[in-house]
């Protein structure tokens, strides 16, 4: 093991995902001399169709917008459509890497095996290597302190970053009989599926409410395949455009999050649904099952596609999968098919094996989260952070970036008051939050705060009606704060009349009424 003296500035970033990407880029702007760990040969993480925990599928589109599917600093290239490619997706990536000087940082074929602490509390990180170094070019101020680490499999940290993605290990609940199902094409989670060509002229069901569930559901149901989908409980279903706008412009806004702080629950629950079946209709008016009266208990998912494809008889909704005896499978309400394949759209588990008995205990790990302040920290692991651990329904980049600010410029002052983090474990904003999935407003608004980066309107008129119900685009957080940029006031208008949904100053009579609400 490399044992040089620790250096401060020294962080290890576990994951060159988007999540391990912007946090180098972010650590680097404090300062720090961040490097990456990454088990595939590529950079990109989901994006990376060669990674071996990819849930993407050849032909899939991200189902957030281009404007919401980017960093602050790197834009997606002119004629990029709404929502891109997996492939234009990992060149984004690989394009970000490459301008901010994180490429040469990236220590590929690097697994790691187990992360914890020493006697003297400094991060052991020890790790498996396949692949080579000989075609990596270190950064000069890197390339001796790397080129020790060659060939080694272990080496200690002042601070490291677990970034690792939360859509990792995928969630397959227990149902009777499962491991008897003999359907030719067998059991798989949707992180498996390769396209809809190998089950042309199959009977598949699909179980799970989830946006990939729904999406590869509608995929197999236009490709010749025979679909049924079942749920435990049916969801209000969002299409990805409202009238041409992509519906997270629309939902997960600043607005959305202030009332949700201001309004009575049930008032902004209403609300929510009010304006779902506004859009969407409810789901059993396209002759899918009927959900709870209380959104809340039903949840709420997205697809363009796939109540169309109910409504047209492509698509057979049924609930909850009740057993399975070979071939057939049978639901709660008594119906019964037979079936070639069952697909899993059921999410997935927390899962961070590296981690040491002692420090797993510490975080209180189990497959539904971790015990953090703000997601991020522990009051009693200094040096150790998490990075994009949690389950969050909408965009993730905005606020993986907000979050990696946050961290970066923390540890470049220091860790936070003990006390503090220890009294929000247990209560305030900064609870940690498990298993269903947390609003990407609500989060953008947390680490908004945290960083001192959440404009204040009255500094902004002639943008509030943008600020408050256009997009919650990485440009608007780049208004103030230490990191403010010249060009974010320019972009925020852009970001927010990307496809026409705000234009001028002038309120609507609801966001008129929801801004008075939530002003009062």
């Amino acid at each position: 093991m490399f044992n040089d003296a620790l250096d401060p500035k020294l962080v290890a970033i576990i994951g060159a995902g988007p999540a391990g990407l912007v946090c180098a880029r972010w650590l680097l702007a404090r300062g720090f001399e961040p490097v990456i760990f990454e088990a595939s040969y590529d950079l990109g993480g989901q994006w990376n169709a060669a990674c071996a925990t990819s849930a993407t599928w050849p032909g899939m589109v991200t189902n957030t917008s281009r404007v919401m599917t980017a960093f602050s600093d790197l834009d997606h290239p002119e004629g990029t459509p709404t929502y891109p490619t997996r492939e234009a997706m990992h060149a984004y990536l690989v394009e970000y890497a490459e301008t901010f000087g994180l490429s040469q940082r990236i220590r590929f074929g690097a697994r790691i095996e187990r992360l914890s602490r020493d006697a003297n509390g400094a991060w052991l990180m020890e790790w498996s290597v396949s692949g080579s170094d000989a075609n990596h070019s270190w950064t000069s101020h890197l390339s001796d302190w790397l080129g020790k680490i060659t060939g080694q499999t272990s080496a200690r940290f002042a601070h490291v970053v677990v970034a690792t993605g939360r859509q990792t290990a995928p969630d397959i609940p227990r149902v009777p009989g499962l491991d008897t199902f003999a359907g030719k094409l067998g059991v798989k989670h949707t992180s498996q599926y390769e396209g809809a060509s190998a089950y042309k002229d199959a009977t598949v069901v699909i179980g799970g409410c989830s946006i990939s569930a729904l999406e590869i559901a509608t995929d197999l149901a236009h490709s010749g395949a025979r679909v049924i989908t079942a749920f435990r409980r049916q969801r209000y279903i969002l299409p990805k455009l409202q009238s041409g706008v992509p519906t997270e412009h629309v939902m997960f806004t600043r607005a959305a999050a202030l009332a949700g702080e201001h309004l009575p629950a049930e008032v902004a629950a209403e609300g929510l649904k009010q304006k779902i079946v506004a859009v969407n209709g409810s789901p059993e008016q396209w002759g899918a099952l009927t959900p709870d009266e209380d959104i809340m208990k039903a949840g709420v998912t997205q697809a363009q596609g796939f109540l169309p494809a109910v409504a047209e008889g492509r698509i057979r909704t049924a609930p909850w999968i009740d057993a399975v005896e070979g071939p057939v499978v049978r639901f709660a309400d008594g119906t019964q098919e037979t079936a070639d394949a069952i697909l899993f759209g059921t999410g997935f588990k927390l899962s961070l094996p590296f981690l040491d008995p002692e420090t797993a205990s510490t975080l209180k790990v189990d497959d539904q989260g971790i015990d953090l302040y703000a997601e991020t920290l522990h009051p009693d692991l200094p040096g150790l952070a998490f990075l994009g651990q949690f389950n969050l329904t909408g965009p993730y980049f905005p606020v993986l970036e907000l979050q990696a600010r946050w961290l970066a410029s923390t540890w470049a002052e220091g860790e936070p008051e003990t006390d503090q983090m220890r009294h929000a474990l247990t209560t305030g904003a900064y609870q940690p939050v498990r298993g269903a999935g947390v609003p990407m407003h609500m989060m953008a608004m947390l680490f908004s705060r945290l960083g001192g980066v959440e404009p204040d309107l009255t500094e902004y008129p002639d943008l509030e009606r943008a600020l408050l119900f256009g997009p919650l685009s990485p440009a608007s957080f780049r208004l103030t704060g230490s990191d403010a940029e010249a060009t974010a006031y320019e972009r925020t208008i852009r970001s927010a009349e990307a496809f026409g949904h705000i234009v001028g100053t002038e309120f609507t009579p609801e966001q008129a009424g929801l801004r008075a609400a939530i002003s009062a």
